[in-house]
């Protein structure tokens, strides 16, 4: 008797509406919290600054759990590809801007920090055709460090404490433009492979 043919597995369906996704639309939903926490005190007060401090922390970190989850139950979609980097860049910009707008941090470093991000995100639509360039590990240390500094920078931290904030920002600029440089690298090899293959 012949075997029966075994049917295709079906592709496993992720729904959206999953643990993951909620996490990244709950850090979107974060930043204008963030922003009005910020506005309303003007970042003066230790308390105004504590509370700014503890929703951008929170909301950051929800950046490391949405994407464990992702990975971990297998939850990866479209839209958290799609959403999870744009949420990281608005809650970092918005921070970043706002620490320039009060006076905390020159902004030349915020200018040269946004253009490396949206550069690298430009990057990769560019080369979207021919292949995906992964975060790299130089990425995420540029991650933690900007969030690290930008915490620091909001919180009342008192003297001499308060000096550390500078140099955790220059070391996040440091890497940001590094692997900033080493992402074009990545997409003009991946560009340049393509093109030889045809």
């Amino acid at each position: 008797m012949a075997d029966e043919p075994v049917p295709a597995t079906a592709a496993k369906v992720v729904s959206p509406y999953n643990p993951a996704n909620v996490l990244t639309v709950l850090r979107i939903v974060l930043v204008p919290v963030f922003v009005v926490i910020v506005i309303a005190s003007g970042l003066t007060g230790s308390g105004a600054r504590i509370a700014a401090c503890l929703v951008f922390c929170l909301a950051s970190a929800t950046d490391f759990v949405d994407g464990w989850i992702a990975r971990k139950w297998s939850l990866v979609t479209s839209f958290g590809k799609v959403a999870d980097p744009i949420a990281d860049k608005a809650l970092t910009g918005t921070a970043l801007i706002l620490l320039s707008a009060y006076d905390r941090l020159p902004w030349w470093v915020t200018i040269a920090i946004l253009v490396r991000e949206w550069g690298v995100t430009a990057l990769r639509f560019w080369v979207i055709r021919y292949g995906i360039i992964p975060a790299s590990r130089g990425g995420k240390l540029k991650t933690v460090l900007q969030i690290a500094a930008i915490a620091w920078y909001l919180w009342p931290m008192p003297h001499p404490l308060d000096l550390v904030g500078p140099w955790l920002m220059g070391a996040a600029l440091i890497v940001t433009v590094v692997t900033g440089g080493d992402y074009l690298l990545q997409a003009l090899r991946l560009r340049r492979d393509h093109q030889a293959k045809q």
